[in-house]
């Protein structure tokens, strides 16, 4: 079922769905390739975050050539749901070891609140999948990017290839049906209180939110 952020039923996300399957008949394969095509094309940018409902809608990522966790996770899921295959987000709170330092600098944390992936239901069980970190970046970073089979989970990586430490999940925040704003601004505000103090516009940084009446 559509929903407000999630919206499956709109005529750009039903589009970009049906032209990233063109050819494929399987319903898992479709969900595979969908996992892939966003997961590269999007880069990930976590220095871009606006907490504004127009925003964190599925159908205004594909007005951008990047996105964040939840931006990317929830147009996949959105995709998903075109096909008929149920699906949801789970968010949870993250330690990333290889954060830059320029953007712990920014939140003044090294824990990454309300990182966000999706799950789907395909042969009669949720799978988690994470089409978050694109290639790219994880060349950069010197990670192997996930893959997603349609059958394992795929959530994060826990080493570098060099096998440091990545990520860790430290708490979860569970599944939704749709992008529950209110507790990921919540969480926002608890780990990040001076992000609120004014709407940040740098070069590197961009960070938005409404305010509060």
């Amino acid at each position: 079922m559509p929903a407000f952020y999630m919206d499956s039923d709109h005529s750009d996300v039903i589009d970009y769905t049906h032209q990233a399957i063109k050819g494929i008949s399987n319903k898992k394969d479709q969900i595979i390739q969908l996992f892939y095509t966003v997961r590269d094309g999007f880069r990930y940018n976590p220095y871009h975050v606006v907490l504004k409902p127009y925003a964190l809608k599925a159908s205004h990522l594909l007005t951008k050539d990047y996105g964040y966790c939840i931006e990317k996770s929830n147009l996949f899921a959105a995709a998903a749901r075109v096909l008929g295959v149920p699906s949801r987000l789970g968010f949870a709170n993250v330690r990333n070891h290889l954060a830059t330092s320029k953007l712990e600098e920014y939140l003044k944390n090294d824990l990454l609140v309300f990182h966000g992936y999706a799950e789907v239901y395909l042969e009669g069980k949720w799978v988690k999948a994470t089409p978050v970190f694109d290639t790219e970046l994880c060349k950069k970073m010197g990670v192997a990017p996930l893959d997603f089979d349609g059958e394992q989970d795929s959530v994060f990586q826990e080493s570098d290839k060099t096998g440091n430490p990545f990520m860790d999940y430290v708490d979860d925040h569970g599944v939704f049906h749709d992008v529950p704003l209110v507790e990921f601004e919540n969480e926002m505000r608890k780990h990040y209180p001076h992000l609120f103090n004014h709407q940040i516009r740098t070069d590197k940084f961009h960070f938005e939110f409404e305010e509060r009446s």
